[in-house]
Formats: C-alpha cells, structure tokens, sequence
C-alpha cells in the first residue's frame, strides 16, 4: 500500500509539472501541456439523449500541434449521477475506424484502468508516450460498462464516430467492423500533448463549430489556422452552436447551446493547458435569438454585448494571456425565422465598430471583412454562403482562417 501511494505521489508531481502553462518567454524551451484538440461540452437536443451500455466508443479527434507524450480528458460536466470509465485507448488513426497497427496505448486514470468521474466532474489520463503528428487524426476508444446516459456531449462533432457493434470492450481493437456510426463527441472534451509550444482557444457559437462546413474534412476556420500553422501553435476549438455571450442555453433546448460565454470562459478558456492567445467570435446570437430561439425578454443592447467583451479582456489579461477580437459576420436575408431584421443589424454594426475602434482587445480580425458581400456588405458573399445566410461554407470557413494575421502568434 506505502508503495502504491508514492507512485501516485510521483505520477501526481509528473502531472503538476506538465501541467504547468507555458506563459513566459524563459520558459519556452522546456516541454509543457499543449491543447492539441478541444471541443465544448454542452448537452444533447432534448428527448434525444444517446444511450450506451456494456459498449465501445470511437472518437475520432484531428489534431493542430504534434508531440510525443499525449492525455486526454474526459468529462461528466453536465451529468448528474456517475461515469464509469471502464477502459480507455489511444491510437494514430488509419482510416475509418482502423488504427495504425503497432500505435495503440492503453490509458489509465491515477494508475487505474477505469475510473468513476463523479456528477459535474472531468478527468485527466495519465500521459502515455505515443507519437502524434500535427495535422492527423487520433482514434480515442472509450468503454461504457454500465447503462450511460450522454448528458454531456458536443453535438456538432461534424467527424465520424464509431460505436463497436455487439457488447463488450473492443478499445483495443485494431478495427470495429460493423460499427455503427455517428457524428457526435459524447464525454470526451480534450486532447493534450506535451510540446515547447503554446495554446489558441478559439471561443465561438456554431460558426467556430464549423455549422454548414463538410463532415470528416476539417474545415472550420481553427482547423484552417491550424493547417497554416503547420503544427506549430496548438488550437483548441471552443465553439458550440447556438452559444451566447449572456444568456445560458432555453431552458426547451436542456444544455444543447451550453452554458453562457462569460459562465464558460473559466473552464473553456483559461483551463486550457499551454493557453497564452484567445480569439473571440461571439455575439452574434445574443442579438439573434430573441425571438427566434429564445424569448424577445432576451434581447440586449450593444452596449451590454460590449460590456460582456470587456470581460472576457479583463479575465484574460488577468491571467497573461493575449486576446483578439473577431467581428461579427454578416446574417441578412437568413433562413432562420425570426433572427434577423434591420434593427439586428444595426446592432451588429455597432458591436463590430466597437470592436475595430475601441482599442480595448490586443488586436482585431476582420471576419466581417473577410466573407461579405461587397456590393451588399449586409450579406455573406454567395460564394461563401453555407446555404442558410448565416453560416459559412467551406469556401467562407476558409477565407476566414486564412483572414486571421498569423504575426499575431509570433513568439515575443
């Protein structure tokens, strides 16, 4: 028993030291805790709540920075009974649900292989040496031994999921035929590599998730940053759809849109391992929603959207951490009943000249500039319209990672 508990007193002193965030220059020549992929924990659509029991997940996640030590983490942030972690594996992903032969590492969470994450809790594996490549996908296979309800879970995953046919743990299999598919993250939030680099939180609502953009090709704007980064910065996409800067999620929705910004902002964003930039992309639905999807009592002015900006840079600054401010992208003629009008409009001008005049983020990208159209800047240019006048399309997903002044990541 003395010697189980001082192994897991060195495996705790190895996790606080990888844990560290790399926030000043001298300490950058040392390995440190990077977001290699990340995605919001929010909830499922109400009355389509996704049931597991005695069953294999696959997740498929596609990394941004590369490193040789890997952990992941998995949560129960909106759960309110236990999760039973059965069995855990991570591999490089070949194609499909296949796995690079000779590449899968089981996990173990404080030396064990299952553990039970307790209502509202998160759990960290412990670090296994495996080589993850910038760029590539990772295949993560959790087993759900007891009857699993997904009430925490990233609906908008736009990736393939695999669910191993027939009961059992198959996490160590080098492939699932006959898997069912889906394409939802259900408790996994977040990927982490140890690397001498740093972190991008990228905080949005359904347009950082990539709404609109191709399934399976890693396409959204953090996935297009990435790419330019080649691997040198990791990116930690915090988008969820329908997200607001204000208000929570209606209540007829459950935990669908997640939490409000500013009640995520600690958990989403500054939690993040090796966090040192963050671009904010919200607002939008704060002006939208109220009567659409939320009740016309929701409806706030620009100024209180502005106000709810300045927190996130106080917050941020806080704790050392850059942060720039992306504009509000065009929405006339959407198809979404209810949720946009000229009076909208002249809401979302406000908040964009706010945010290019103010002085009060660290820097401005231009996403408004970047996608509208020229001869009618109330609307998305069609030829990156996602089909809806709100979301991009690929076509607009890239014009806008590729907006973002990759100056502002160089090291000071």
């Amino acid at each position: 028993m003395l010697t189980k508990i001082r192994s897991l007193g060195k495996l705790a002193l190895l996790l606080a030291v990888f844990a560290a965030p790399l926030a000043r220059a001298d300490d950058r020549d040392r390995a440190g805790w990077v977001a290699t992929w990340a995605t919001g924990p929010a909830g499922p659509f109400p009355g389509a709540v996704p049931q597991f029991n005695n069953q294999t997940v696959r997740y498929i996640v596609h990394t941004s920075a590369g490193g040789d030590l890997v952990r992941v983490k998995i949560s129960n942030t909106f759960g309110d009974v236990p999760l039973v972690i059965g069995g855990a594996h991570i591999a490089q992903r070949k194609v499909g649900a296949a796995i690079v032969p000779g590449s899968d590492r089981r996990l173990t969470f404080s030396g064990d292989r299952s553990f039970t994450i307790p209502a509202g809790g998160l759990v960290l594996s412990d670090p296994v040496h495996l080589d993850v490549g910038a760029l590539s996908d990772l295949a993560v296979s959790i087993y759900l031994p007891q009857p699993s309800a997904a009430t925490t879970m990233h609906l908008l995953a736009l990736q393939t999921i695999y669910i191993a046919a027939g009961n059992g743990d198959f996490t160590a299999a080098n492939d699932l035929p006959g898997a069912s598919t889906t394409t939802a993250w259900h408790f996994l939030t977040g990927v982490d590599v140890s690397a001498r680099s740093a972190t991008i939180v990228a905080l949005g609502d359904s347009i950082t998730d990539g709404a609109n953009s191709t399934t399976d090709a890693n396409l959204r704007w953090p996935n297009v940053l990435a790419a330019r980064l080649r691997g040198r910065v990791g990116v930690a996409d915090e988008g969820i759809i329908g997200n607001r800067i204000l208000h929570p999620t209606e209540p007829a929705f459950g935990n669908l849109f997640g939490p409000a910004g500013l009640a995520r902002f600690d958990r989403d964003v500054l939690a993040q391992a090796g966090v040192r930039y963050v671009i904010v992309l919200l607002g939008i639905n704060d002006i939208g929603h109220p009567g659409s999807n939320a009740p016309a009592t929701d409806e706030v002015s620009a100024e209180e959207i502005e106000a709810g900006h300045l927190q996130f840079i106080e917050r941020a600054h806080e704790k050392g951490i850059k942060i720039f401010g992306a504009t509000l992208t065009p929405f006339e003629g959407t198809t979404i009943a209810g949720f946009y009008s000229p009076e909208k409009e002249v809401k979302r001008q406000a908040v964009n000249h706010w945010i290019r005049t103010s002085g009060k983020y660290d820097a401005v990208i231009d996403f408004d500039a970047a996608v509208r159209d020229p001869s009618h800047p109330a609307r998305m240019l069609p030829a990156y319209d996602g089909g809806d006048h709100l979301h991009p399309s690929d076509a607009g997903q890239t014009a806008m990672g590729n907006a973002i002044p990759l100056r502002l990541f160089d090291e000071d």
